[in-house]
């Protein structure tokens, strides 16, 4: 028996954790093999091991016995062939086997360590410090290498590096939220660990108040906790990081593909009201022909801010409205919150009490917080019954053309209160089966709250409109929010700290399997300067979210407020977003299979650059871009760090040889991008939206090096025709040696018509040509004003198409 004392970061409750007396399971008494894995027995206390995959194993334990098997998170059947491992039981030791990892577990005390298959230690039990539980409280302690850097844990504020840092898990509305604020809204238990290269993740599925611990107690350990709940997490091993997302990702569901144009760019505020103003801000963007797909409509299109409502003083017309933005090229996405209002006569406080759909209190009566509407109910999102009628209240929105929905203080936030949410003893009814629910409260319920809230939603659009795919953009979150929304990154403050903070805030919840993600541009408290929003504005266009969103109070943020200069800076990168839309369709459709994401750190794509472990300034846009952009307003150029290989600057086609490390200045129209040699990106001709069709070819910008590859993916970008065969699928590679360039366009697959008929190549770094070929007949060259080498009229007619590039005289 031994006490210990928790830091502030990691006090779970001072009543059963300060004082109290915590204890591990004992020592091991019986092993007994299971159909994968094995259930270890340490008095009434038990361990059951299983292996899902080679890689991938679950540790589940109880100090009596288990209680039935359940997950918000985890998908049934995520690993549907687990493997049947070796089981050697010695007097000391247990060790479980799989080709790709071993697991063993010390007998006195019982004690977990995971080892490669060779033997080298991944991750283990700190020594003589098994898992420890006090009363429903329990906490992991592992050994931390020096050498050894920490990722993910969601939005999670700080540097992209975990290490030395100590975090509480609990969804909270933390409005003008800084550096230091913890927690904020979302939870997400999982972490990716990077040690020289080798990386291993570990998710603990537990929804209750959860700490994780990085270095800030004790220099060489790490832990983990809750203060409720079972001790239930999940081992992945890489030995790359790639893996171990997908992995993880395949257990906790991967981003379904969204519809493209929510890949535009976004325009928002905290409001746009009343009708004439939306339609004002719609008119002009078409009026100086700045591409944009979306605008938002926050709470003030509602009548006394009542989801589900419409201010008709301030939307006379809002059925005419919507269907002349949908003319336009626009799409609207309405915010509606969770809270309802309790007002007898509001159809759903109405439907909702004759149905008893809300949370309740310890006494049966139906639980009451102020929200906006003031005096509000909240539906008990963990029963099916209620996500279903949920569903049912975007009806009358979806008819009049509403494309998109937006569910913000959904932690569940709650006013005047200094918990800002629902009273933990609030009770959940939560759907276990066919007319079956168990009861809970808050204390379990609270960081799935919005998860559930979201999954309502994207399953009642699913049903209302089953051939569209739906987009619903959500603030709170659990690990496997991702299957049913989008999500950003809250209520960020207009300030460089906050653009500068927004790439590792990014970066993370990329890691953490939320793929569509993107940050409030500009920030949403606070007013920038014109410098600071042009800034974000170009850093917005390599986010897979492209949103601009701002507080009531402050100044306007659409493109073209700070007059010409900055209007054509800002209309020239959008611009660039829409040409780039069929580079980031194509990565964030690999994301909706695989689990990568499109923004990612640099350490996903050059694991054997340890120096790059921890950089989170400069990001990878998908595998060929490369952005460094300019986040502290100084006056003095700053470094760029560029991995081994050739790179290509995006802007001007310069050359660079990596590893290199130079200073750069750039003007406010620049932001530095590079392209990663070997690589092939699609580009097409600027649209104003994304239902307008490209006037000219499909380019492909060709940078030589090793591995020259790129790839094109492409639907309707609306429906789920893809699923039926109605996709293209077009894989491009390259040749380069010092007689020339070959670059070769395969047959496509799929059945799907894209919108070109021909292509054009731009082949950067090439020499001096002599000759160019398509299929063996000569072909028109020239050279654009960024240096590259183009060819033109390269046609595309499902066939497969060789281009070679001969250089120097006969």
């Amino acid at each position: 028996m031994k006490l210990r004392f928790f830091p502030l970061a990691l006090t779970l409750t001072i009543s059963s954790l300060a004082f109290g007396q915590w204890h591990s399971l004992g020592n091991v008494t019986s092993v007994e093999p299971t159909a994968n894995g094995a259930l270890i027995t340490a008095g009434s206390a038990h361990l059951q091991v299983s292996v899902l995959a080679p890689n991938v194993v679950r540790l589940r334990y109880t100090e009596n016995s288990f209680p039935p098997d359940r997950s918000f998170a985890v998908l049934p059947d995520a690993f549907p062939a687990p493997p049947k491992p070796q089981l050697l039981d010695e007097k000391n030791v247990v060790t479980i086997s799989t080709v790709a990892l071993k697991v063993q577990i010390s007998k006195s005390p019982l004690r977990v360590a995971f080892l490669t298959a060779s033997g080298e230690v991944i991750s283990q039990d700190q020594a003589n410090t098994p898992p420890e539980f006090n009363g429903p409280a329990f906490r992991v302690w592992k050994s931390m290498p020096l050498s050894e850097h920490y990722f993910a844990l969601g939005d999670k504020f700080g540097p992209l590096d975990r290490r030395n840092e100590a975090f509480t898990l609990w969804n909270t509305d933390e409005f003008g939220f800084q550096e230091s604020t913890d927690p904020i809204y979302k939870a997400i238990p999982f972490f990716l660990a990077l040690n020289e290269g080798n990386a291993y993740g570990i998710f603990l599925d537990n929804t209750y108040r959860s700490s994780f611990d990085f270095g800030k107690l004790s220099h060489d350990a790490y832990s983990f906790g809750a203060e409720g709940g079972q001790l239930d997490y999940y081992f992945f091993y890489g030995p790359n990081a790639k893996r171990v997302i997908s992995d993880y990702t395949a257990l906790t569901g991967r981003m379904p593909l969204p519809p493209l144009f929510a890949m535009g760019y976004q325009q928002c505020r905290y409001s746009y009201y009343p009708e004439a103003r939306v339609r004002e801000v719609a008119n002009e963007f078409r009026k100086r022909h700045i591409p944009a797909d979306v605008l938002y409509l926050d709470i003030d299109y509602q009548e006394k801010y009542r989801p589900f409502t419409i201010d008709r003083e301030r939307f006379p017309h809002f059925e005419g409205m919507v269907a002349d933005l949908r003319k336009q090229g626009f799409k609207l996405v309405l915010i509606t919150d969770l809270h309802i209002a309790a007002v007898p006569g509001y159809q759903p406080y109405d439907e909702g009490m004759a149905h008893d759909y809300f949370i309740k209190n310890p006494d049966g009566s139906v639980y009451v917080g102020p929200v906006w509407p003031g005096p509000s109910v909240f539906p008990d999102f963990t029963r099916t019954e209620v996500r279903d009628w949920w569903g049912t209240l975007y009806t009358g929105f979806i008819k009049m053309g509403v494309r998109g929905f937006w569910n913000d203080m959904n932690e569940p936030s709650v006013f005047e209160t200094p918990t800002k949410t629902a009273p933990l003893d609030t009770v959940h009814r939560v759907t276990t089966g066919p007319n079956t629910e168990r009861k809970t409260d808050h204390r379990e319920i609270h960081n799935v709250f919005g998860m559930e809230n979201v999954r309502g939603t994207y399953e009642g659009l699913l049903k209302l409109q089953p051939d569209l795919r739906p987009f619903v953009l959500t603030r709170a979150a659990y690990a496997g929010t991702q299957r049913y929304a989008s999500t950003w990154t809250g209520d960020n403050t207009a300030s460089w700290n906050h653009m500068r903070l927004s790439v590792p805030q990014l970066l993370n919840l990329s890691l953490s399997g939320f793929a569509f993600v993107g940050d409030d541009i500009g920030g949403f408290n606070g007013s920038p300067t014109p410098e600071l929003l042009t800034r974000w504005m170009e850093l917005g266009v390599f986010n897979p979210i492209y949103r601009n969103h701002a507080n009531k109070g402050t100044r306007d943020r659409e493109p073209w407020v700070d007059g010409p200069e900055h209007e054509k800076i800002r209309k020239s990168y959008i611009e660039t977003r829409y040409k780039l839309l069929p580079y980031i369709y194509t990565g964030l459709e690999e994301a909706s299979r695989t689990g990568v994401p499109l923004m990612r750190p640099l350490f996903l794509e050059f694991p054997k650059e340890t120096s790059l472990e921890t950089d989170g300034e400069e990001f990878m846009f998908g595998r060929s871009l490369l952005v460094a952009p300019k986040e502290w307003p100084f006056v003095d150029p700053y470094e760029v760090k560029l991995p081994a290989g050739d790179w290509f600057d995006y802007w001007t086609g310069e050359k660079h040889s990596g590893p290199a490390e130079f200073k750069v200045d750039p003007g406010l129209d620049v932001l530095p991008v590079y392209v990663r040699g070997g690589s092939i990106l699609p580009e097409q001709p600027v649209i104003e939206y994304v239902g307008q069709q490209p006037s000219g070819p499909l380019t492909l910008r060709v940078y030589p090096g090793p591995e020259c590859s790129g790839d094109l993916y492409a639907d309707d970008g609306d429906t789920f025709a893809y699923k039926k065969g109605q996709f293209m699928r077009e894989h491009f590679t390259c040749e380069a040696s010092s007689s020339g360039v070959k670059v070769h366009i395969a047959a496509p697959d799929g059945a799907y018509q894209p919108w070109f008929k021909q292509m054009r190549l731009a082949v950067y770094g090439a020499g001096a040509a002599r000759d160019v070929q398509v299929d063996g007949k000569s072909a028109k060259k020239s050279k654009a004003k960024d240096g590259a080498l183009e060819v033109e009229n390269i046609p595309w007619d499902a066939k497969a198409h060789d281009v070679t590039i001969s250089y120097g005289t006969k």
